[in-house]
């Protein structure tokens, strides 16, 4: 017999917080469009539990999430390593991490640990309340798809490109039937809503969450981010706007309850968990000359085209300009990195996610993979194809972050701005990706 609940609390920052997602943009909060949340699935099948927990955040590192994790033990038993801590990433929320960006680093930009001090509470209560309200549950999970042919996002490199449209869906209810809580996951950047903007929001998941909400009134829904390192809307949307992140939120939760509609449901459920690690393995970027360079080629290309096109309203004409400013950006942070490396600067996202933590949690052929950082999204289809269960649930942004988005070697060939302001190596991908399904199949065989 399983028993289940779910909790939630709000985690919506102070105004005049900062907001982080957009390198070069000071925006401090001015307000809430919508809260932000922490909310928590609990399921136990009477020997072992598990909670997961997602954050609308851009990252929580991992320090943060160990914190988390030991206040929940401290607070209603749970062991610490069968919590699963996951960020949304939307891009409208306050600093929870180190900073990537060249720029913050070289202020050296502090995190505000008094929120994270709230949050890291916070967690710890919602695991605490739903394990404490649990009841006896039906479970189910299920998939539906919803993608380019919903006019919902996908590949952002390129129009077309490799992309995952599956809606992944965790439900429960209770004995009455009444669907009490959804676990969301879909494999899309929450940037509908961009720099102009400063007030918090959990973006297009906000909408998520208010169809769902609309379908099975009372519900309370957690939302996990797929492997989007190169997935978002930039070449599908409509705009960039609430009503934009709206119509895709809805589209998805319409996706995700079509998937509850046709999932079975059981009362019965084994629940396993397996955690391991794995090195970073960083990069160099060359010389503190070459790169010089390479910022001097970059700006000037971006400061051509914005010239020409920067008041364009044609999208493929700001595509070029904007795609031009990434690649600067990236540029950028190459040389800043270098600069500080040599210096001795210390750089969190390097010091504090090492090693990368892999989480598996399965529920009979569920299974659900938790890593950190932002993950290409062709890491998270071999996993699904290959992990050997029925059902894989990908949740990027798991346990921590990483300093840089996981990409393809063959990225490299082309470039760009997640290529370029990652510090990781080319090679790091594959190994992870390698140890998730090593772990799995040691996790499918045991006892």
């Amino acid at each position: 017999m399983i028993k289940a609940a779910m909790a939630s609390a709000d985690i919506t920052p102070p105004q005049g917080l900062g907001l982080v997602g957009y390198p070069h943009y000071d925006r401090f909060n001015t307000g809430a469009h919508d809260p932000l949340l922490a909310t928590c699935m609990y399921l136990s099948d009477g020997e072992n539990e598990v909670a997961l927990v997602t954050l609308d955040l851009l990252f929580f590192s991992k320090k943060h999430c160990l914190t988390a994790r030991r206040k929940a033990r401290e607070l209603c038993g749970i062991a610490e390593d069968h919590i699963m801590i996951s960020a949304i990433h939307t891009h409208s929320g306050p600093l929870t991490s180190g900073s990537l960006d060249f720029e913050s680093l070289q202020e050296n930009s502090a995190q505000p640990m008094d929120y994270i001090n709230t949050v890291t509470d916070s967690i710890a209560e919602i695991i605490a309340k739903a394990k404490n309200s649990a009841y006896e549950a039906e479970i189910c999970w299920n998939v539906a798809i919803c993608g380019a042919e919903k006019g919902v996002g996908g590949n952002r490199r390129m129009a077309g490109g490799p992309h995952d449209p599956l809606v992944s869906v965790i439900a429960i209810r209770d004995k009455s039937q009444t669907v009490r809580g959804v676990y969301v996951n879909y494999t899309l950047h929450p940037t509908f809503i961009h720099e102009w903007s400063t007030v918090c929001t959990s973006d297009y998941v906000y909408y998520v969450r208010e169809q769902l909400r609309d379908m099975e009134p009372g519900a309370t829904i957690c939302f996990g981010q797929g492997a989007s390192g190169n997935q978002s809307s930039r070449y599908y949307r409509q705009g960039e706007s609430f009503s934009e992140a709206e119509r895709v939120g809805r589209t998805i939760g319409k996706s995700a309850h079509e998937a509850i509609e046709n999932a079975e449901w059981t009362s019965s459920a084994l629940i396993k968990v397996t955690t391991g690690s794995l090195p970073l393995e960083l990069r160099s970027f060359g010389t503190v000359e070459e790169l010089e360079k390479k910022v001097a080629e970059d700006t000037a290309r971006y400061k051509e085209l914005y010239a020409k096109y920067g008041n364009s309203t044609n999208r493929d004409e700001y595509y070029l300009w904007q795609n031009a400013n990434l690649k600067m950006l990236g540029s950028e942070n190459q040389l800043g990195f270098t600069k500080l490396a040599k210096s001795g600067v210390k750089i969190e996202l390097v010091t504090d996610e090492d090693p990368a933590e892999i989480q598996l949690i399965s529920i009979n052929d569920l299974l659900i993979v938790g890593v950190p950082g932002e993950i290409f999204v062709e890491y998270g289809l071999y996993v699904k194809a290959m992990a050997g269960y029925r059902m894989v649930i990908f949740n990027e942004l798991t346990n921590g972050c990483l300093p840089g988005y996981v990409y393809t070697p063959e990225s490299l060939t082309t470039g760009g701005y997640e290529t370029d302001t990652s510090t990781l190596s080319a090679d790091f991908g594959r190994h992870l990706t390698d140890a998730v399904i090593d772990l799995a199949r040691k996790h499918k065989t045991s006892g």
